[in-house]
């Protein structure tokens, strides 16, 4: 198997033509009716006092005070510089029939950011600690800590992009150090998003997605992309202080290049995984299933101490530094699995039961590998699914 150079393709997504370079295009359904009437608007020019019609657009601040639950905010395009965080805050909630909406107007980018903060753990870019909300097409960058912090629960955050954080991209945890375990954030739903070049002054935190430390169950990631952070592209990191989180879904997503930002930076101090399952020998049993892990700087996928039974199904690693899978306790249950490597490598190790539908690197590549030749490209189709290729061939782990 040749490794060919990783090329990220800008991802089109129904309803916009409209792209960042180096990042996926921003969409909201188009179409008669799909604008909401009674909806408020938000633009990078808007006031406090205004009335949130198109005509005399409102701050997003204030469109978040007063929206009912169920409504929309819609943000026009342009860039909205900010220096503190954006909260929408607990109790401030939609329903399980109609979430309340935040979304980029119609085939427009809103850019969140956060350039004026300095990093701190308390400068986050934009808290979503309401419950029921629908958050869709915004870019975050900058902030000072996360770009996107999860602290709510039963929210889908879609095609957003957070890059060029201070920590984690986005992530999902308790809001804060007194809140009760049974409301930890859960059943949140991140979708058709991407996250990347996130870094901290240390190199050491900065993942591209996390649910980790404080999350609670059913927490889902669905065709995300994370790549270039300087830690890991996704971290479900437990410690014994909180004990365990709530068992997490990674599922048709992607995770490559991990551990070197775009700039070719490296922190030798970075874990620099694909996908990072655990710490503490804490058990969470999560699920793991058709993603590839490529090119990252040290595992493609690794239990990190997770002594549980995770579900570890049709996952592809391919020319991770170390192992593409690397599981040396558990019970983790392995089927479909296929490890590919260009050169000499260390072997795969997977604790638990893996059976003969695996195909794991034990010195050279098996027939699986001959699909995952040339080039890796990768885009959203206009259902929101990731398209991924190899050699101009889609790949369907």
């Amino acid at each position: 198997m040749l490794k060919k150079p990783v090329i990220a393709c800008v991802g089109l997504l129904t309803g916009s033509l409209l792209a960042l370079p180096g990042t996926m295009a921003q969409a909201t359904p188009t179409g008669p009716g799909s604008v909401a009437a009674d909806a408020l608007y938000v633009a990078p020019s808007g006031s406090d006092g205004a009335a949130g019609t198109q005509s005399d657009p409102t701050t997003l601040s204030s469109a978040i005070g007063r929206v009912s639950p169920g409504g929309t905010i819609y943000l026009r395009g342009g860039t909205y510089a900010y220096s503190e965080t954006v909260t929408i805050p607990p109790g401030n909630d939609g329903t399980p029939a109609a979430r309340t909406t935040l979304a980029a107007y119609p085939d427009e980018t809103p850019v969140l950011d956060f350039a004026a903060m300095s990093e701190d753990p308390a400068n986050r870019g934009l808290a979503v600690n309401g419950a029921y909300w629908h958050v869709d097409g915004v870019v975050v960058q900058h902030a000072g800590d996360n770009g996107i912090f999860v602290g709510g629960s039963n929210n889908v955050i879609e095609h957003v992009v957070t890059r060029f954080n201070h920590d984690s991209g986005l992530q999902i945890s308790r809001i804060a150090s007194d809140t009760p375990d049974d409301e930890w954030p859960a059943n949140n739903l991140v979708l058709s998003s991407e996250s990347h070049d996130n870094a901290d002054s240390d190199g050491e935190d900065a993942d591209g997605f996390a649910a980790k430390l404080t999350s609670g169950p059913g927490n889902v990631f669905r065709y995300t992309v994370s790549h270039n952070n300087i830690d890991d592209g996704w971290d479900l990191y437990t410690k014994s202080e909180t004990g365990p989180i709530g068992p997490v879904t990674i599922e048709d997503s992607l995770s490559y290049d991990n551990g070197t930002l775009s700039d070719g930076t490296v922190n030798s101090d970075g874990d620099r995984n694909g996908y990072k399952l655990g710490g503490d020998g804490i058990e969470v049993d999560h699920i793991v299933r058709r993603n590839i892990a490529y090119g990252n700087g040290h595992h493609g996928f690794t239990y990190n101490s997770n002594p549980g039974s995770m579900t570890v199904s049709d996952n592809v690693g391919i020319d991770n530094a170390e192992r593409n899978f690397s599981f040396d306790k558990g019970t983790s249950v392995f089927r479909g699995n296929v490890s590919c490597r260009a050169d000499d490598g260390s072997n795969d190790r997977t604790v638990g039961d893996a059976d003969s539908s695996n195909q794991f690197w034990t010195g050279s590549d098996g027939p699986a590998c001959s699909a995952y030749s040339g080039a890796m490209d990768w885009s959203f189709a206009g259902d929101g699914s990731l398209v991924v290729t190899f050699g101009g061939s889609r790949v369907t782990p």
